[in-house]
């Protein structure tokens, strides 16, 4: 289990990211048309798994913004945002921000995603839902790279996730 901060309040996930080396768990979650999307779905290309806390905040927006750009000019890779907001909110977010480069899934109907990847929040205000984290995997699912903050509400380290998959 990780111990984290939301906004200077301790919170606890479900356990810990998947470790380095090791092969991701296979997930099941939802696409932008309600169908079923699994990690065999990205096969042969690198992934960066961004796991928010909801893409209708300011820092996990501000965070598939970065991303959504950055990724642009990576060939082979693949930014899958994965959240357990609906598939329409985060279809409707990324609209409206012009995010094109980027993968959204839900977890709302998978809550085995949040406890595999140790990152379903446990306790305080946002329990319930994931606490936002940075996997890299590459075309194998074979974990490059992990990045939990220790504080929920900071961005993430854009350029050691990118130099990860790089």
């Amino acid at each position: 289990m990780a111990e984290i901060t939301f906004k200077g309040n301790p919170i606890r996930t479900a356990g810990s990211l998947p470790a380095t080396g090791t092969t991701a768990p296979d997930f099941v979650l939802t696409d932008g048309s309600l169908k079923d999307v699994t990690l065999a779905d990205f096969s042969g290309k690198k992934k960066i798994l961004s796991i928010v806390i909801s893409l209708d905040t300011g820092v996990c927006v501000n965070s598939a913004k970065q991303f959504n750009e950055k990724v642009a000019a990576l060939d082979g890779v693949v930014l899958i945002n994965i959240s357990a907001d609906l598939p329409f909110a985060a279809a409707r977010i990324c609209e409206s921000n012009n995010l094109k480069n980027i993968v959204t899934l839900s977890s709302f109907r998978s809550p085995d995603f949040g406890k595999d990847y140790g990152v379903l929040v446990e306790e305080g205000p946002i329990r319930g839902l994931l606490a936002r984290s940075i996997v890299v995997l590459d075309e194998d699912n074979k974990v490059l790279y992990t990045q939990q903050g220790p504080e929920l509400a900071e961005e993430p380290d854009y350029e050691a996730a990118l130099a990860a998959v790089r």
